[in-house]
């Protein structure tokens, strides 16, 4: 797709993030539930902040993935992306620094990535995967109209704190272009994230 395309929410800024970000960005990776539910290196080191930076524009250029900073009156709010984005679709991904929790600022920084991608990139289905357990990451995508569609055993690698990253259970959902874009009530279950 090239250069990366700057998104704005009524509160926040999203953009790609750059080397002003790095300390923000190693400072929010110290976080346990971050090192745990997200595939982030454990132990996070600046230099795999200062790596993930210098990353992001070769992403952008190769359109297999685009990732943005989420500012929230400045500061950085948290990291949000689309992951292997291929034959019309990409996986949601996205934290938030422990600071910025409770805010609804994740919610609101996702929901203009879905416009973006539905609209100008024409993806016609994104998905979510989230660690069974990470209920917070689950909140944000039923605020997002997407559908549960299951839980899949060890189907997510990377996962989890410690040197030794191993599978971890995983529930998905997806969220069609023609879907409506209306808060759903996912089914409760033992693995089930409500």
């Amino acid at each position: 797709m090239g250069d990366p395309v700057p998104l704005t929410t009524p509160r926040l800024v999203l953009t790609a993030p750059d080397e002003g970000d790095v300390d923000a960005i190693y400072e929010a990776c110290q976080d346990p539930d971050i090192q745990r539910y997200t595939t982030v290196p454990s132990p996070y080191t600046r230099k795999n902040a200062v790596d993930f930076v210098g990353l992001v524009a070769d992403w952008w250029d190769s359109g297999i993935e685009h990732v943005w900073a989420v500012r929230a009156y400045g500061e950085l709010a948290g990291v949000v992306g689309l992951h292997g984005i291929k034959d019309g679709a990409a996986e949601l991904g996205f934290w938030t620094a422990p600071s910025a929790r409770g805010n609804g600022y994740m919610t609101e920084a996702s929901a203009a990535v879905i416009d973006f991608a539905f609209g100008p990139m024409r993806l016609e289905r994104v998905e979510w995967r989230a660690v069974v357990g990470n209920v917070a990451s689950a909140r944000v995508a039923q605020k997002l109209g997407f559908q549960l569609e299951g839980t899949q055993r060890k189907a997510l690698p990377g996962h989890g704190i410690g040197g030794a990253h191993g599978r971890a259970d995983g529930w998905v959902a997806g969220l069609l272009s023609t879907d409506p874009r209306v808060e759903r009530v996912w089914p409760a279950r033992a693995d089930d994230p409500v």
